[in-house]
């Protein structure tokens, strides 16, 4: 059990989390979006595809492979612009096929699982800025000498996820609990989702002048 870090570092690291999860970007502006539109279980599955591209980012961490991405330049830019085109993608689904479209939520058969779950690991995995969070973010709370410093990433990594997940919920709730009301409300829906596309083209544009230092 060498890699549990000690308790005063992990209440450290879960007060962080917590304020940072809170914090929107592009994971929770899609995870709101497919709430309001579809309802809290395609939200749901959203969190699960962000929290499994933090699970590819702690891997790369752990492992090293992110810093040669970000120390590439050629690398970087293909990644930088690949993850804004996705987002400027989505912007345009959300006008083109917004929630106006069809006020109630979906059922299960019209939302596949694996299609949100896919989307919502493109969106976390092709962000350069989730590459440099954790480069930056999960280093602080070891030391570069620790004969463990591997397996320690790799458990705060994972770590994240999980105190992240009530957080996640608790936003896609409020936003199902929402819908209800929204449902009778088509222009503040439509209006949502000129926002919505707003937001990540925004955020596409705010990727594509992320710099590396």
């Amino acid at each position: 059990m060498d890699f549990l870090p000690s308790l005063p570092t992990l209440l450290a690291f879960t007060a962080a989390t917590l304020l940072l999860a809170a914090t929107p970007g592009p994971d929770m502006t899609l995870s709101i979006s497919r709430a309001l539109s579809q309802g809290k279980a395609a939200a749901m599955y959203v969190v699960v595809g962000t929290s499994l591209g933090c699970l590819v980012h702690t891997l790369l961490v752990a492992f090293g492979v992110s810093a040669l991405i970000t120390a590439s330049p050629t690398a970087f830019l293909v990644l930088k612009t690949g993850g804004a085109a996705y987002l400027f993608w989505l912007a345009i689904q959300a006008i083109r096929f917004g929630s106006t479209l069809s006020v109630k939520k979906v059922d299960d058969s019209g939302a596949s699982p694996l299609s949100n779950i896919s989307t919502g690991f493109g969106v976390n995995l092709l962000n350069p800025k989730v590459i440099i969070f954790f480069m930056t973010f999960l280093p602080q709370f070891v030391t570069a000498h620790d004969p463990n410093v591997t397996a320690k990433l790799l458990f705060f990594g994972i770590f994240f996820i999980f105190a992240a997940m009530p957080v996640n919920i608790a936003v896609i709730l409020t936003a199902d609990w929402l819908s209800a009301w929204l449902q009778r409300k088509k222009s503040v829906m439509r209006a949502i989702d000129y926002t919505f596309a707003g937001v990540f083209s925004i955020f596409a544009v705010k990727i594509l002048f992320t710099q590396t230092r």
